[in-house]
């Protein structure tokens, strides 16, 4: 039987392996270390593909991300996936609010621990998706803040939605498109359905671009931060289900009139609305508003 030279390899490895660990265990060191070590401030985090990690290396970025927090209406901030704590050290500083991160990888968790031991109180090792605000602020505002993962910044935000009473204010980074969109006033190609469910709660402004290579590693496409900043609004003056559903349905066929796209709710024949005759990028959130009163009625009938 022949073997490949890979495999003899693989074999030779295994047999050195053998006579190390009998060595160790004849021969004992003085002071044995732990198996599992937390990593030391130094050291590098692996960015890891399936948590779409790109850690910032850029200071005078991270610094200008961390200053656009206000800091008004809320005494807690909540940074999301701090990696190597790039933002957090200034974040750290602000000493108006404090500080809390949430991150789901292990090897930056022990990076942080290590590197940052007065966030020991304030850690939560889970995924922000699953995360409820209540069980660490209560009833508390508190701000949100990271160089979001671009693989979940959507739903991210949609987070942020479900919680907009308790979150007065959000600066990320993001991909520069997605950026681009949520920024968006109607009547642009770049505006969609996260455009409009965030501006009905929020200001949105986009506050500049970044470009790949100050990340480690470089992503594929440019990013930008942008700041969300909740508005007076505490009601839309409509259901605000069927304001999400007809929204949704209005954009998933956006070449279509919206006549023919929100057939779905019987608007087919309804005649006297200007805005069926439309495309959905061309209505503001307050005509989606009242389109959304419109169906309703003919619901009602």
């Amino acid at each position: 039987m022949r073997y490949t030279e890979k495999e003899v390899r693989k074999g030779i490895d295994l047999v050195i392996k053998s006579i190390n660990d009998f060595i160790l265990e004849m021969n004992p060191p003085a002071n044995p270390q732990p198996q599992h070590t937390p990593l030391l401030k130094g050291e590098l985090v692996r960015a890891k593909k399936h948590l779409g990690q790109h850690f910032l290396k850029d200071e005078n970025i991270a610094k200008n991300i961390v200053d656009a927090l206000s800091g008004q209406g809320y005494s807690q901030v909540l940074e999301i996936g701090p990696g190597m704590g790039v933002l957090t050290k200034y974040l750290l500083e602000r000493t108006s609010f404090k500080t809390t991160v949430i991150e789901i990888d292990r090897e930056s968790v022990a990076y942080l621990k290590a590197g940052f031991p007065e966030l020991k109180e304030s850690m939560v090792e889970e995924d922000f998706l699953n995360f409820d605000p209540a069980s660490r602020f209560k009833d508390e505002p508190f701000a949100l803040i990271g160089n979001f993962p671009y693989n979940i910044s959507s739903q991210i935000l949609f987070k942020v939605l479900d919680h907009k009473d308790q979150v007065p204010e959000a600066v990320g980074m993001f991909q520069k498109e997605v950026a681009q969109r949520i920024a968006s006033p109607p009547g642009n190609r770049d505006y969609g359905i996260l455009s409009v469910l965030l501006q009905a709660w929020y200001g949105i402004e986009y506050l500049f671009t970044v470009n790949e290579h100050v990340f480690s590693p470089p992503p594929r496409v440019k990013s930008a931060v942008i700041r969300l900043k909740r508005n007076a609004v505490r009601s839309l003056g409509c259901d605000e289900a069927l304001f999400k559903k007809v929204v949704k349905a209005g954009f998933n066929q956006r070449r279509k009139t919206l006549r023919n796209a929100l057939s779905e709710f019987g608007v087919k024949k309804s005649a006297g609305n200007r805005f069926l005759d439309q495309r959905a990028e061309q209505l503001s959130v307050q005509d989606f508003i009242g389109l959304t009163n419109m169906i309703a009625t003919l619901k009602g009938k």
